[in-house]
Formats: C-alpha cells, sequence, structure tokens
C-alpha cells in the first residue's frame, strides 16, 4: 500500500500498517469528535484516496470516550448560514459517506460512547459496526429543531427500519447495549474494547481477494437502489467477473482438494 504521508490532516489521524490494515481516527476528542465541515472535506479526501492506495480494510474509530457526537452544532450555529448554504453542506456529507460505502474497501467502525446525530449517519455508511457496553444511539434532532441531513433515512432507516427512525427523531430516544444490537443498529456487541474487535474483524477480511471484497463493499450496495430485475443482472454480472478471477480458482481448488478450512458453527 502507498504511503499516508501525503495527506494534510487536521481532524483526523490516520494509521497503516505492513497488512494494507488503515485506521481512520477522528481527532477531535474535546468537541466529542463532532463533524465540522473541515472534517468531512477531510474524510472525502481519505475515502476518495484510499482504495486507489491499495488499502485492504478500513477501522474507523474515535479518540476520547466518545466516536461521533454528530454535526457541530456551534460552528452551525456560529455560522448563521443560509439555507442553500445548508443544502451544500449537508451534499458535501452525503458525498463523503457515499466514499465509504461504495468505495469497495470495508470499513468497520469501532463504536463507543455517543453515536448521535450525524456520528450515526457516519456510522451507518460503514458496512460493519462494532459497539462496546458504553456506546449509545440517539438522533436528537426533533429536540434541536433539525433535520438529518446527512443520510439518515437512507441508511439509519434501513439498518433499523423507517417507523423506529421516526421515534428515535421524535422523542429522543436513546438505544444502547442489547436493544441496540437487536435492532440493527450494529452487528457486534462486546465486553471489551470495540477498536480491538474491529482490527480482529479488519483483519479477517483482509485476507479476502481484493476484488471480492470490492463487490460487497460496492455492489451490494448499487444493487439495493435497483429494480429486481436490474439487480438480478448486475448481480449476474459481477458474479461472471469476480467467480472467476484467479484468486477464486486457487482457494476453490483448494476447497476441492479438501485442503481448505470448512464452515462450521464455534
Amino acid at each position: 500500500m502507498e504511503k499516508l504521508d501525503n495527506f494534510d490532516l487536521e481532524n483526523l489521524t490516520l494509521i497503516g500498517d505492513e497488512d494494507g490494515i488503515v485506521q481512520v481516527v477522528l481527532s477531535r476528542p474535546a468537541k466529542r469528535n463532532a463533524l465540522n465541515a473541515d472534517t468531512i472535506e477531510e474524510l472525502i479526501e481519505v475515502f476518495s484516496k484510499l482504495p486507489r492506495m491499495g488499502a485492504r480494510a478500513v477501522v474507523l474509530r474515535a479518540e476520547g470516550d466518545h466516536f461521533c457526537a454528530g454535526l457541530d452544532l456551534v460552528e452551525h450555529h456560529n455560522e448563521q448560514r443560509r439555507p442553500e448554504e445548508f443544502m451544500h453542506i449537508c451534499l458535501r456529507w452525503h458525498e463523503a459517506f457515499n466514499k465509504m460505502e461504495y468505495g469497495g474497501v470495508p470499513i468497520i467502525a469501532a463504536l463507543k460512547g455517543a453515536v448521535v446525530g450525524g456520528g450515526l449517519e457516519l456510522a451507518s455508511a460503514a458496512h460493519v459496526r462494532v459497539a462496546d457496553q458504553s456506546t449509545y444511539f440517539a438522533l436528537p434532532e426533533g429536540q434541536r429543531g433539525l433535520f438529518t441531513g446527512g443520510g439518515a433515512t437512507i441508511r439509519v432507516a434501513d439498518l433499523v427500519g423507517k417507523a423506529r427512525m421516526i421515534d428515535m427523531m421524535l422523542t429522543g430516544r436513546v438505544y444502547k447495549q442489547q436493544e441496540a444490537f437487536q435492532v440493527g443498529l450494529c452487528q457486534y456487541l462486546i465486553d471489551g474494547s470495540s477498536d480491538d474487535k474491529a482490527m480482529e474483524i479488519a483483519r479477517t477480511a483482509a485476507e479476502n481477494p481484493a476484488l471480492s471484497n470490492f463487490a460487497i463493499c460496492s455492489a451490494i450496495s448499487h444493487m439495493q437502489n435497483m429494480s429486481a430485475m436490474d439487480a438480478a443482472y448486475a448481480e449476474s454480472v459481477m458474479a461472471g467477473i469476480v467467480n472467476t478471477q484467479p484468486a477464486s480458482n486457487e482457494r476453490l481448488e483448494a476447497f476441492v482438494n479438501k485442503s481448505a478450512p470448512r464452515v462450521r458453527p464455534d
């Protein structure tokens, strides 16, 4: 993987290793890692470039006690933006999160503390979410006179359903621990460090062929936006490309020879 030295970042920290796993660290702990306009621009830059730099997997984590408290409300209040100005801010959020969801590199979010508002929108753009026992999820936009602008109506509603999302926004309902896991806000709920578990998952994913991961972490989302007929066609095309790659042939040969690991329950 190419070196990460060329990024000029103030609000994010990047840490790479020899296996092609990159940690993207939200680095505004004094603000509970709230997302200001500059952080969004940095997310766009990072997730535009990492797939082309050879990253095999990404762990998205945060400094401090909280993953992300959402939109930087202090900046938003001080800027006194006009409606069209804030619309363009929202479009940049969509740009950042689309780069994540559709970029083709597995992104594992290590969650802790607040995953609130825009922080939940950010987490929902990752492919896998790992929560620890301190993690709590909320969409308090209704109580603050706001409306989601970073894709919650698309991704969070897809995770928990329209009715639950509306309830979260109307009432400020907070989900945590087992209840959050059961409604689909995270795929893993652990007692230890979410950072460690996310790294474990990233290392597992990074062992897959890059082309297979690209299909899993890009094509599925695209297909969800298609009609059933178009999705079936696109799936067939993707399967034709992925399932005939040299790496697939090598792994299938190992399966035929009974030297590949078998799928078994724990």
